[in-house]
């Protein structure tokens, strides 16, 4: 590939990032756990609503999780990771649409939409990433994953701040109210997904390692996966790498989907946790660029860690605050890392697998991160309701909760302070018999 060409394949690439964005700030993040609470849930006990909401991003999780590592294997054989990208990125487009047809109290059919447009956003993710190594070289890797994940808090946050606006003046956009303007916004997040996931279709190159099966794809995806599975209990930096990230990853991502159900919990009124949301987009815009720069320059690990702390901080912080100003200031200081800590334990995990297998790891790498989210918050919500069960108030149980959050941090940060590597790269070249691993 010439280098104008290598140059439009990696924008393109960043353009899914700015795509499916629009789904985890205004959907996940944003409008659901609001709109789930106020009018899908409407008359239902803060604390109750809170832990559907966890029942639902932890099925959502569940469902994606349990069939990543095979859909990788099957991808890599074939040669067809943008076929299946297309393929959830399409489900969850539709089922995003859909929630604009979901009546007020309808709860159930809420969470049965969310759980599979979700999944379609999870699963498309998977062969995203695995694409990475295809469309940026070892030395540029940091730099081009945390450019997708900038571009992804500057779409995502465009399209939401355009969403916010609509529903603080729905008459001048021509809606009946507040609510009709939330559901629209669902359908807008439909299109701006569909429409900016088109430069990646058409200038993203499918990676080739070998020659692809044309036949027997299943069967043949079942066997990489068994091979993988020997092969994989020998990679220790693998192994130690995915376990710290596992815990780690479920902090942050748990933080994403309840913060917004959190600050409800304390009173806070809805626009102020908007604004807080736009907070972390516009400031995780040139955080992300900023972490791949010194990623680039301080070494990777190293910068994950630095964001592990500072989660950490906010984690205990969440726990103690009273004041809006303290929750802006929080919102801020999650805005800084986020973006970071996603961006390069995307680049760290790609430099210590075989390209040639990338979508089959990065089905492992996913499926433990959906399964973080399962535990995460599963472990708030009961944490929640055991404190409640036992004298506390809502509010207090629900302090309580966010706090345990801080022991994943702790875990995955220690973790993460013992993987080499070198020692992963060379696991790398060595299994893929060609050294590719260090292109």
């Amino acid at each position: 590939m010439s280098d104008p060409g290598k140059r439009r394949a990696m924008i393109s690439w960043t353009f899914y990032d700015w795509a499916n964005s629009a789904f985890a700030t205004t959907v996940m993040a944003g409008f659901f756990p609001i709109f789930f609470k106020q009018y899908w849930s409407a008359g239902v006990d803060v604390t109750l609503s809170t832990a559907r909401l966890g029942l639902a991003n932890s099925l959502s999780g569940i469902v994606v999780a349990a069939a990543a590592p095979l859909l990788g294997a099957i991808a890599d054989k074939g040669g067809n990771r943008k076929k299946f990208l297309v393929f959830f990125a399409a489900m969850g487009i539709v089922m995003t649409g859909a929630l604009y047809m979901v009546a007020q109290g309808d709860w159930g059919m809420a969470v049965a939409l969310y759980v599979i447009a979700v999944a379609g956003f999870s699963g498309g993710n998977i062969f995203y990433d695995s694409l990475l190594p295809s469309v940026a070289s070892l030395e540029k890797r940091d730099w081009v994953s945390s450019l997708g994940y900038g571009m992804g808090y500057l779409g995502g946050g465009l399209l939401f701040a355009l969403n916010v606006w609509m529903t603080l003046r729905p008459a001048a956009f021509g809606f009946a109210s507040t609510q009709a303007a939330v559901k629209f916004s669902f359908v807008c997040v439909g299109v701006w997904w569909a429409v900016f996931t088109v430069p990646l279709l058409l200038f993203v190159p499918e990676p080739r390692y070998g020659e692809p099966a044309r036949s027997g794809l299943v069967r043949a995806g079942f066997r990489q996966l068994i091979d993988t599975l020997h092969e994989i209990r020998h990679q220790r930096t693998v192994l130690l790498f995915l376990l710290a990230y596992w815990l780690y990853i479920d902090g942050v991502d748990t933080v994403v989907r309840m913060a917004v159900d959190y600050g409800m919990s304390l009173g806070f009124d809805s626009n102020s946790l908007i604004v807080a949301l736009l907070l972390v987009q516009f400031i995780g815009f040139p955080a992300a660029l900023a972490f791949g720069a010194l990623g680039e320059r301080l070494g990777t690990r190293r910068m994950i860690l630095v964001a592990i702390a500072v989660y950490l901080v906010i984690s205990v912080w969440a726990a103690l605050m009273n004041t809006v100003r303290e929750f802006y200031m929080l919102a801020a200081a999650i805005g800084l890392v986020q973006g970071g800590v996603q961006a390069l334990s995307r680049s760290f995990f790609s430099r210590i697998i075989p390209p040639d297998k990338s979508a089959e790891y990065f089905g492992f790498y996913n499926m433990l991160g959906k399964f973080a989210t399962v535990i995460g918050p599963l472990l708030i919500g009961a944490v929640a309701l055991a404190s409640r069960a036992g004298g506390m108030s809502a509010t207090a149980s629900s302090r309580m909760g966010i706090a345990s959050v801080s022991v994943l941090f702790l875990a995955g940060g220690i973790l993460l302070w013992f993987v080499d590597e070198d020692a992963g790269r060379r696991e790398a070249e060595r299994l893929s018999g060609s050294g590719a691993a260090s292109d």
